[in-house]
């Protein structure tokens, strides 16, 4: 029958887009499962050469937005994200995909192999990179976080930085979809392609293999963190007595952690409001244990210094006055009331060089490079997550030390009171909400690494920039040889 064929096609495009989707869906979102990742793409990219350009196009699209709903709950319902926000959230990535599924299958068909492996990862790359300039969350939503996990591939964010490795998680399905596709009619040029894809992300892994077992000199410090999640404490204290009662109680717990051995201890953010001129009232409590116990203590507050407010980490230590800083990056709608900063606060110990930063101040790269340039081998990170996000924004974190070479040590209420090294390695981790006051006591080295993504920031983003480019020209190039005409006739019929 005449129908035959195209059920059959519209059957193999609905059975790639249904197992694209399953795939981002556990592949990505708030607690993916990493391998799933190398393979999202390819049952859409195999459709691809089969499939008439809209309907790659609208297979493409729909995979990626029905498997990017896993995020749906979280930001919807948690985040009450509004409508248009939804929109661009989940629309923009979609048609990204899109036009990168439809970028490989054009190239593909002309011929163009060497391009269409390249252009794909790097369309998508691009586009994390140019998201990432202009968004007010930064790099969140980044393929490679969800590659955390796999510790040897991680270790190449200290060659690329995150744009690496996206693009070489996107390179794996492009370069089997590729050498599938050629098997037959040329298993020479499937072998050669095949072989490069492969062999690049091989090489990846040995670097971050043996990266991995590289220990850099450092001296060990004891860093300790509290969080408590009870009702009574989780929400940002009132000025007044209720912020003075739950300072008090922190304080208790700090001078805890001291006698259990902590050098320096990190408190969440925004533990509660203090208003000149009770400000001197907070730092007299922190001081004074600071001063008893010789431990270091960076605590979480709202500062009000009227007509301004500030999202503010104070920092006390014995014998020292009391440092600031004040977060640079805004939650958006949550604290858009309160000033930004600008300054880096930098503490030159006999172990090293400390930084401060505050929880989404680390979803950004050039920040953490700024610190990096600096010298800093130990980050303390004040943080307040939202459970759900636990995780997922939780340790984004961890990236940004294995970018600039340092270790991070991180205190979320309603999230994960957090320890890792310069290799991403977790050292030490604790949910907030396992006792009246969660605890961590744990060793970190102050180290501090200069690694390539250091010494020369985001060049792999704009290498694919350039990739793209060039891929977009080798299409528009092509355009006129006999493979082209058979596309289009193909899509004409």
């Amino acid at each position: 029958m005449a129908f035959a064929p195209d059920r059959r096609r519209n059957g193999a495009a609905f059975l790639a887009m249904a197992s694209t989707a399953a795939l981002v869906w556990f592949g990505t979102g708030l607690d993916p499962w990493w391998p799933l990742l190398w393979f999202a793409p390819l049952p859409v990219l195999l459709s691809a050469s089969r499939s008439t350009w809209r309907g790659v196009a609208l297979t493409a699209s729909l995979s990626w937005l029905l498997g990017s709903l896993n995020l749906w709950h979280y930001l919807h319902g948690v985040g009450h994200a509004p409508a248009s926000v939804l929109a661009l959230f989940f629309g923009l990535p979609a048609l990204v995909f899109a036009l990168a599924v439809s970028l490989f299958r054009a190239l593909l068909r002309r011929g163009a192999y060497w391009s269409a492996l390249l252009g794909f990862p790097a369309s998508w790359v691009s586009f994390e990179y140019l998201r990432s300039v202009v968004s007010v969350h930064g790099t969140a939503g980044s393929l490679a976080y969800t590659q955390l996990g796999f510790l040897p591939f991680l270790q190449l964010a200290s060659l690329t930085g995150s744009w690496g490795m996206s693009f070489l998680v996107l390179l794996s399905s492009a370069t089997l979809a590729i050498g599938l596709h050629l098997r037959k009619p040329s298993p020479k040029q499937a072998f050669r392609i095949a072989g490069a894809g492969l062999g690049v992300i091989a090489a990846a892994l040995v670097f971050g293999a043996v990266r991995l077992v590289q220990r850099p000199p450092a001296q060990w410090v004891k860093v300790g963190l509290a969080a408590s999640d009870q009702p009574a404490d989780v929400n940002v204290a009132s000025a007044g007595p209720e912020t003075a009662r739950l300072l008090r109680d922190y304080a208790a717990e700090a001078e805890s952690l001291a006698e259990r051995g902590a050098q320096i201890i990190v408190l969440p953010e925004k533990l509660g409001v203090v208003a000149d001129p009770d400000v001197a009232s907070a730092d007299a409590l922190f001081q004074s244990v600071a001063g008893e116990t010789k431990a270091g203590i960076v605590v979480g507050l709202i500062h009000v210094s009227p007509p301004v407010k500030y999202n503010q980490a104070r920092v006390y230590a014995a014998g020292a006055e009391v440092r600031s800083y004040d977060k640079h990056h805004m939650l958006p709608a949550y604290e858009w009331m309160l000033k930004p900063g600008s300054a880096l606060t930098l503490m030159y110990e006999p172990s090293g060089t400390w930084g401060v930063a505050i929880c989404k101040d680390m979803d950004f790269i050039r920040l953490s490079r700024q610190y990096g340039e600096a010298g800093t081998g130990l980050m303390l990170v004040p943080a307040w997550d939202f459970e759900l996000d636990r995780a997922w924004h939780g340790h984004m974190a961890v990236m940004r030390g294995v970018e600039s070479g340092f270790s991070v040590v991180r205190a979320a209420k309603q999230g994960y009171l957090t320890v890792s090294d310069g290799r991403g390695r977790i050292l030490a981790e604790s949910r907030s909400d396992t006792a009246p006051f969660s605890t961590v006591v744990a060793d970190v080295p102050v180290e501090h690494d200069t690694t390539l993504y250091l010494l020369l920031g985001d060049w792999f983003a704009w290498l694919a920039l350039a990739i793209a480019a060039f891929t977009l020209m080798q299409l528009f190039r092509r355009r006129g040889n006999s493979p082209a005409r058979r596309d289009l006739d193909a899509d004409a019929n």
